[in-house]
């Protein structure tokens, strides 16, 4: 169905492209791995229209073509999700679906045909009733699931798929597992790309992977494993097991009967300690993402108080930072970076009256900083000049983190810390916050990733429907448990 040859492609400072080759057959669902910065996202862009080759030939069923922009890649057939959203939230559900595609009538949008065109795209992921709800109303997760009902909209031959998953639940998952089985059943050519390995051994017919913007190598079928994934991605064997017995410290944040505005008749009380780390699990909408924000002062509390080391907040994200809490958010292109600006001036934003001398930056002190940071985290990045949206997802997601880092937190509180990051970078986080916990910080961790939540969590707490459903011991958290409390039963 698709073939690529000889793929380069360099930008300074960077080869993101070099002579990598990869096809896939109608009916087939390829799985393509490797660690952020391998290639992955250049080649998509490549073959979704977005970016040029340097040299190498695309050919599509026997014929080759130039992928000079998106329209064509949509004529050829070719559909792609990408893992940055591109959604509008001026525009309801539907009118998102159907972006640029919108059907006309006498020169104008034809709204009626619009929205039962969305709408089927939108049934076969179970999400019909939010054909006409604003885009702005939604969480990352049900974002990200109506990229998903875009692409599938475009009725594509060839379907590429970039970390789909990454923000959805475990039934959100089954269902767009079984929605890829169907397109596979009809014939499309699914490109799954997705640092969950367990999913990709599940779906994928054949994998292949890239590593340092070079074919790495492939696996067929029975030869599929997460750790022959992993060995061909990075070279080695990842652990990210919790092992790791704490000795929780003093109390350092405290939630006393915190109410949020999306659940402001339901309150939450807990305490995390000087040298441990809390994860907060639960479904989608259950709350959490919306009690780490009022925590750190980005949204108002409906009631309660928050307090750090016994001193309270008052609801100020300004007070939050003085003290030292610190969030690292859900939507790292969002809220959490300017992605126009370098890997210095993102660094150092969130405390620049440090780096200031009579009112003037002092350039080479940001630089000292970010370069420490970018050695530190492993970001891969040309310098620290470097302009963040030229990075791959995994490395913007370090800048987040090694902002708050330079700044010596006392309380951290990560909200999807590895959404769309590879397993080696993972790996790397979660030594990361192992050690911020060993210096006597206190982490606290929104995920909704249930492996991520047993590996690093020394203790579970879970929420449901704006209320903290139950408390679980490390040797108590399982994802039996943890599904029974996130669901209500106690």
């Amino acid at each position: 169905m698709l073939l690529a040859s000889g793929i380069t492609k360099r930008y300074p400072g960077v080869t993101a492209l070099d002579g990598v080759d990869f096809s896939i057959s109608s009916g087939e669902v390829v799985g393509l791995v490797g660690e952020n910065g391998a290639g992955k996202s250049t080649l998509i862009k490549i073959l979704g229209g977005l970016v040029q080759p340097d040299s190498g030939q695309v050919v599509m069923e026997g014929r080759q073509v130039k992928i000079d922009g998106s329209a064509t890649a949509r004529r050829l057939g070719i559909g792609v999700i990408h893992q940055e959203l591109s959604d509008l939230d001026n525009l309801d559900v539907a009118g998102n679906v159907m972006l640029g595609r919108e059907p006309t009538k006498f020169g104008l949008i034809d709204r009626p045909a619009l929205r039962a065109m969305a709408l089927r795209a939108l049934e076969r992921l179970g999400m019909g009733q939010l054909v006409d709800e604003p885009q702005s109303s939604l969480s990352i997760g049900q974002r990200q699931l109506v990229e998903i009902a875009k692409a599938l909209s475009l009725e594509a031959k060839v379907l590429i798929m970039d970390e789909p998953t990454s923000s959805l639940t475990a039934g959100e998952t089954e269902r767009l597992i079984e929605v890829v089985r169907d397109l596979r059943a009809q014939g499309v050519a699914v490109v799954y790309v997705s640092h969950r390995l367990n999913e990709v051994k599940e779906l994928a017919d054949r994998v292949v992977v890239f590593r340092d913007g070079k074919n790495a190598g492939a696996l067929d079928k029975e030869q599929i494993t997460p750790q022959a994934m992993v060995r061909l991605m990075i070279g080695r064997d990842v652990a990210v097991a919790n092992e790791h017995t704490h000795l929780a410290g003093a109390a350092v944040l405290e939630l006393q009967a915190v109410r949020t505005k999306r659940f402001p008749s339901h309150s939450v009380s807990f305490t995390v300690h000087s040298g441990e780390i809390v994860g907060i699990a639960g479904l989608v909408g259950a709350g959490r993402t919306e009690l780490a924000q009022a925590v750190c002062g980005v949204d108002p509390l409906a009631g309660g108080n928050v307090r750090l080391d016994g001193k309270s907040l008052g609801n100020s994200v300004r007070a939050a930072i003085s003290a030292g809490l610190y969030l690292a958010p859900e939507d790292r292109r969002r809220t959490g970076l300017v992605t126009r600006s370098s890997v210095r001036e993102n660094t150092t934003l969130p405390d620049l009256p440090h780096y200031a001398r009579i009112g003037l930056l002092e350039r080479g002190a940001e630089t000292q900083t970010a370069a420490k940071m970018l050695e530190e985290l492993n970001i891969k990045s040309p310098s620290v000049e470097t302009t963040v949206s030229g990075l791959s997802g995994g490395n913007q997601q370090k800048v987040v983190i090694a902002k708050w880092l330079a700044m010596s937190p006392r309380c951290i509180v990560f909200d999807e810390p590895t959404r769309g990051i590879d397993v080696g970078a993972r790996a790397e986080i979660y030594s990361r916050m192992r050690e911020l916990a060993d210096s006597g910080v206190a982490v606290l961790m929104v995920s909704s990733d249930m492996e991520e939540v047993l590996a690093v969590s020394d203790r579970v707490l879970v929420m449901h429907e704006g209320r903290l459903a139950g408390e679980l011991p490390r040797a108590a958290a399982t994802e039996e448990a943890i599904m029974a409390l996130a669901v209500g039963h106690a």
